[in-house]
Order: structure tokens, then C-alpha cells, then sequence
């Protein structure tokens, strides 16, 4: 398998695998799209999470393994107590450093090094959670010319992540799951496309 063109990573804590799951399920990329996702798990739980997210979105979905490539036209989800990272020849490493924000698997880890692997062919997704994983790495896409998006607060099970992500790297869509299903499908055809159709961008505070 060959790399992605172009990627999407997606992070998600509490509340995650029901808003993951319809988010992904109303995604329509191109083939050359590989999307990555890191949602807050137990180190030590089952990885139950990629049959999880297949059946809610009737996509492939499979484990994240040590140098596979990021590929086009599947979902591949961070195991549980390894963080993933994205080399810079779009394969996958897994890790057992320190815990950030107390996450291990952290979404800071995954968009951070997938915005220094893929600069602005990448849109990082960051959605429901209870802690502000995830805007640090989002602040680092927007740094290297790729795509923040954010789930609406008030549509999020918990609004800590959403309104973390929006206070420190801002957005450039902010919207409810079913728009920024539509905006990363125009992004999967047109990377450099404007995404904010529907709603104007938010910008950091």
C-alpha cells in the first residue's frame, strides 16, 4: 500500500465514538484521503474501537500498525496505550513516551507530526472531549498551512476539547458534524478550497 496523497486526523475523548462514528459515516473523500484517528482509550482496555467505528460507519477500519503507510481509503485508529505518530514518509510509528495531557494515545502527538509529514495536504478534526488534548496539535496544522476544524460546543457530549482547541489555535470551520462532513469531503477533492461555505471561521481568543 501506498501512502495517502493527503490525510485527515481526527481527535475525540469522552463522547467520541458516537460523534466519530457519524462523522465518518457522512464522509464521502477520494480514494487518495487517508484519515487517522486518536480517541481517548484505557492503556490497558481492549482495542474494540475499530469494529466500534466500522459498524456506526459502515467504513474500514483497522488498527494503526508500526510502519504501515497512512493509506488512502481507510480509517486507522491509534491503539490503546501507544501514541501515534506520522513519520515524514506518511508511515506510522508507535511509542510508549510520557503521557500528554495525561492521554497515551495523545491527539497531540498524532496532528503534530502529521502536520510536519503532510504541511497543507492535511485537516485535523478535533471533537468531543473533556480535556484540551488536541489544541496544541491543532495550532501546529494551522502553523504549517493545513486545515482546523472543530466540532460546534454546544453540539459536543462535552464541550472542553471543542472550546480548548478553539481558545488556542482557532478554527478555520467550526461547525456542527454533519457541515464538517462536508467541508472534509470538498477538502479530500480540493485541499486548498475554501472550506468555510457554510460558516464563517473562528479564530483563536
Amino acid at each position: 500500500m501506498r501512502p495517502a496523497a493527503r490525510a485527515i486526523v481526527i481527535g475525540a475523548s469522552a463522547g467520541g465514538p458516537p460523534a466519530l462514528g457519524r462523522l465518518l459515516a457522512a464522509l464521502d473523500p477520494e480514494p487518495d484521503v487517508g484519515i487517522a484517528v486518536v480517541n481517548h482509550v484505557g492503556a490497558d482496555g481492549p482495542d474494540l474501537l475499530p469494529a466500534i467505528l466500522a459498524r456506526l460507519s459502515g467504513r474500514a477500519v483497522i488498527l494503526a500498525q508500526e510502519r504501515c503507510p497512512l493509506s488512502g481509503g481507510l480509517v486507522h485508529v491509534a491503539p490503546s496505550g501507544y501514541h501515534l505518530e506520522v513519520g515524514r514518509d506518511r508511515c506510522f510509528s508507535l511509542s510508549v513516551d510520557p503521557r500528554v495531557c495525561y492521554s497515551r494515545p495523545a491527539i497531540d502527538v498524532l496532528f503534530a507530526s502529521a502536520a510536519e509529514a503532510y504541511g497543507d495536504a492535511l485537516a485535523g478534526v478535533v471533537l468531543t472531549g473533556a480535556s484540551s488534548d488536541g489544541a496544541e496539535g491543532l495550532k501546529r496544522i494551522r502553523e504549517l498551512g493545513g486545515r482546523a476544524l472543530v466540532q460546534e460546543p454546544s453540539e459536543a457530549e462535552v464541550d472542553t476539547m471543542p472550546l480548548a482547541a478553539l481558545q488556542r489555535a482557532g478554527a478555520d470551520l467550526c461547525a456542527p458534524l454533519a457541515v464538517l462532513a462536508e467541508a472534509l469531503t470538498a477538502f479530500g477533492r480540493n485541499p486548498r478550497g475554501d472550506l468555510s461555505g457554510h460558516l464563517r471561521p473562528r479564530m483563536a481568543e
